[in-house]
């Protein structure tokens, strides 16, 4: 950052709309997002194409974490969400509400980290809002954001097109995003790095495969449990998971383990579960090794014909069926 600012935190007068609120976006939101000075608080698209609309708020504490903080977390769970409708993003709103009192300096850190997150990802942040609450009345920041996404031609998925004899698949090892942020809230040494990442790379590879991709979803509140309960749901069908099969590092079991978590249910912010058909699989798992953010991808489960639920078999080849999330086992994880 550079140079100092008038005022080293957050005041009320910032969210007033005069001078200070001017000044705060000058030297905040537009040294990063330099579009939003065109229109303020909203902006003109000129875009071809079916749409993908998505819309998410963000709430996590701490607002940093191994692996990335609240800004990242933001556009990453953004173009993500956009992804999952088969389509490639293109842009992002953020609207924030900012705590009396948050220092300009953290402040600054996240946008810029949205910045960075949303340059990886060629999507731009092209309008925002922002309000300022009372010191108390919020935990420093909160996010919300809307993103657009073009729908891609060859791609036609959602939780309803699951079939009997399709694939699970999984991007990478699960539970860092949901280990990383409770070993940060609670102050447990840890080498748990969160997974937050926008994973605009996994779109050749699914694009390429085509109608051989029936649904994408990224496994976020409730983790891999959560998501293939809604898609056996959605298409009233039954998943079979392996557990051996099941990829968890020991730093996510370590922290599972002391906090009595199931990683099953631990959110991830950089994986996605894909569905395809065992045609497809080979080419599919070829192809997303490629890329950075799915180099250890694998297949971990079938569908099969049956009543809507999730069965996991253990290595003993015992069976359990496993449940959506009840209650909330990590409030504000994103």
């Amino acid at each position: 950052m550079e140079g100092r600012w008038v005022k080293d935190s957050i005041l009320l007068g910032h969210g007033s709309g005069g001078i200070l609120t001017h000044r705060l976006v000058r030297e905040v939101f537009a040294r990063n997002f330099g579009e939003v000075l065109k229109y303020g608080d909203k902006a003109l698209l000129e875009i071809s194409g079916e749409l993908a609309y998505t819309t998410d708020s963000f709430v996590v504490n701490p607002l940093f974490f191994k692996g990335g903080d609240i800004g990242r977390l933001s556009v990453s769970g953004t173009v993500n969400d956009v992804i999952t409708c088969g389509a490639r993003p293109v842009a992002i709103s953020a609207s924030f509400i900012l705590e009396e009192g948050l220092s300009m300096e953290v402040l600054y850190k996240i946008v810029e980290s949205m910045r960075e997150a949303s340059e990886e990802s060629s999507v731009r942040i092209i309008t925002g809002d922002t309000k300022v609450v009372e010191r108390g009345k919020c935990d420093g920041i909160y996010i919300t954001t809307t993103g657009i996404g073009v729908k891609i031609a060859e791609l036609n998925v959602s939780g309803r097109f699951l079939k009997p004899g399709d694939v699970i698949i999984l991007t990478g090892d699960i539970g860092r995003h949901g280990a990383a942020v409770m070993a940060a809230r609670l102050g447990i040494e840890s080498e748990v790095e969160s997974d937050c990442r926008p994973l605009i790379d996994l779109l050749e590879p699914i694009s390429k495969v085509g109608e051989g991709v029936h649904a994408i979803r990224d496994p976020t509140r409730g983790g891999v449990a959560t998501t293939l309960n809604e898609f056996a749901e959605e298409s009233s069908v039954t998943i079979y998971i392996k557990e051996e099969e099941i990829p968890i590092s020991e730093e996510v079991r370590g922290i599972s383990e002391l906090l009595g978590l199931d990683p099953l249910y631990l959110a991830c912010e950089g994986r996605m579960v894909i569905v395809a058909s065992e045609d497809s699989s080979d080419e599919l798992l070829c192809e997303l090794k490629k890329t950075d953010s799915a180099r250890k991808a694998k297949v971990v489960g079938e569908v099969v014909k049956g009543e809507p639920r999730v069965i996991l078999e253990n290595e003993g080849g015992g069976r359990r069926i496993i449940q959506m999330l009840s209650g909330e086992q990590l409030p504000r994880i994103c």
